[in-house]
């Protein structure tokens, strides 16, 4: 009964947090027909710092594990958060009528980690006396990075064949990709070489982690990992990031208001996606978490967090990322999903983790 109380009193916090407020504010705003906008240079700069916070904190954090105890279970949380994102492309992504690029942001949403959420399941393992590893925490970056990088190369590489990706056949002209630039796709001479498919996936790798968005991330860890900024990053970007997170999400519940009539032939599968995949991706992580647990003595608590994580979809790291390297996705669809339901339901799901972990390890 404790449990179940402690999981309420988490679903009231999580809706009372400034991330759904300035959201639905924004969505509010933009039905009341308000002329509010943010300059665009000062959101990118917005952006960039959120960004180079999360990575400062997420490098810190693998800096001071210990890495041979990090490793097999860091290496389940990349795998998890790939796992994910392809289980989402090949269920809402396919879905007809679903935007390509829209079903890859939510899918990398829905991989990546809330942070809040994963604190959250922390305090109700702290208050039931079951113990967890002092490195879980570092082991959010890996899952995160892993699902929008996966999620941002697959949006690209959709886009690439949609625009025209190209092969010249005995001569005969075809689409190429120089249209991309332009949003217009150009017949190809007879002599045009076509890029070869592993071309193209390196490509649109080199692009996704020279996009503006993933080059602050990783500049953020591997400064966090090899340098020493503790100072600035608690007297400068701790102290300013919840309320550059509230004028990000104040900006995207506009956007989202404008484009939400794109969703309203769709909006069933963004329910269905929503209820139903926090539980899915759990028992990934969970099941994952007990391979673990069988390898290393990875121990309850760890497997009950790790399938947290993966239950859980992104409301820190995420939107930025996604939304400076999938500009053209409709944040209505993967915020939305995300926030007013998948959150709700992976915090409802924590109590079963612990439940599972009782029954199979014992806690």
């Amino acid at each position: 009964m404790e449990i179940l109380f402690d999981t309420v009193a988490a679903l009231i916090s999580q809706l009372q947090k400034p991330t759904l407020a300035f959201l639905l504010g924004g969505m509010l705003l933009a039905a009341l027909g308000s002329k509010l906008e943010v300059p665009q240079p000062v959101y990118k700069f917005v952006v960039m710092l959120l960004l180079l916070k999360v990575g400062l904190g997420a490098g810190i954090s693998i800096r001071e594990a210990d890495l041979v105890a990090l490793a097999v279970p860091a290496l389940f949380a990349t795998l998890s958060g790939i796992v994910i994102v392809l289980l989402g492309s090949n269920t809402l992504a396919r879905w007809k009528g679903v935007s390509k690029v829209d079903g890859y942001a939510t899918a990398g949403l829905f991989g990546a980690v809330s942070a809040s959420t994963l604190a959250a399941a922390m305090a109700m393992l702290d208050t039931a006396g079951i113990a967890y590893e002092g490195f879980i925490g570092a082991l959010y970056p890996f899952m995160d990075i892993a699902a929008l990088v996966t999620a941002i190369v697959l949006a690209k590489m959709s886009a690439a064949r949609m625009e025209g990706t190209i092969v010249t056949n005995n001569g005969v002209a075809t689409m190429t990709m120089d249209g991309l630039a332009s949003g217009l796709p150009k017949l190809a001479r007879p002599s045009d070489k076509a890029p070869a498919p592993h071309g193209l996936v390196g490509t649109i790798l080199t692009d996704t982690v020279q996009s503006a968005a993933i080059s602050a991330l990783l500049l953020g860890i591997a400064i966090g990992v090899l340098g020493r900024p503790e100072s600035v990053y608690d007297s400068f970007y701790e102290p300013l990031f919840r309320g550059l997170l509230s004028i990000l999400m104040l900006v995207m519940g506009m956007e989202a208001w404008a484009r939400l009539s794109e969703l309203r032939k769709v909006a069933h599968a963004y329910v269905l996606y929503g209820l139903t995949a926090p539980l899915a991706h759990g028992l990934i992580g969970f099941g994952l978490g007990m391979v673990a647990h069988q390898i290393t003595g990875f121990s309850a608590g760890g497997v009950v967090l790790l399938a947290v994580m993966a239950a859980s979809s992104s409301d820190i790291s995420g939107p930025p990322t996604l939304r400076g390297a999938l500009p053209e996705a409709n944040a209505s669809a993967y915020v939305g999903t995300s926030t007013g339901l998948g959150t709700p339901v992976a915090i409802f799901t924590i109590p079963l983790w612990i439940w599972l972990a009782d029954i199979f390890i014992g806690v």
